[in-house]
């Protein structure tokens, strides 16, 4: 075998390798990813179906329901335009009540409920994810903007007189 062969096997054995070992990784990542969906994304049928992800928003005031097991809870997440029923297993966070936010990591049920394998709750004042904060800003755009809306079609019908 020349030398000019021994190089070239070489160089394609090692793009082989290279290639194998991008594959490996990025199958790696792609089994470990949990996409943040939105509660409002999630009624609106957009969540993946049997695929781990995450749902945050604020723990929706009395909805806190703990079994009487004492581990098993269920209570609603939302983002004051949608609500999702979520049922956990586990022992929660110190920080985790009604009012305040929290991330919920796990799979959407055929029943449209949300089981959870992990639950997270906002760790001071001032934290919330950028992606449950940016969920909340949007579901309070658009009900300002359908409230809009509302007053402008009931300023446009025309006044009775009497």
């Amino acid at each position: 075998m020349k030398s000019r062969h021994k190089k070239l096997a070489l160089i394609g054995g090692a793009v082989a390798l290279v290639g194998i070992i991008a594959a490996l990784v990025l199958n790696a990542l792609n089994s470990n990813i949990a996409l943040y969906i939105s509660p409002t994304d999630v009624a609106q049928g957009k969540a993946p179906q049997d695929k781990l992800f995450r749902i945050g928003g604020l723990v929706k005031e009395g909805s806190i329901q703990r079994q009487a097991d004492g581990v098993t809870i269920r209570f609603i997440v939302t983002d004051s335009e949608s609500d999702i029923v979520v049922d956990y297993v586990g022992i929660l966070p110190d920080l985790f009540m009604e009012g305040k936010g929290a991330v919920a990591q796990g799979r959407l049920l055929p029943d449209g409920s949300f089981k959870a394998q992990e639950v997270l709750a906002k760790h001071d004042e001032n934290y919330m994810p950028p992606e449950a904060a940016k969920a909340l800003n949007d579901a309070h755009v658009r009900g300002v903007q359908k409230q809009a809306e509302q007053e402008a079609a009931k300023a446009a019908q025309p006044k009775a007189s009497y």
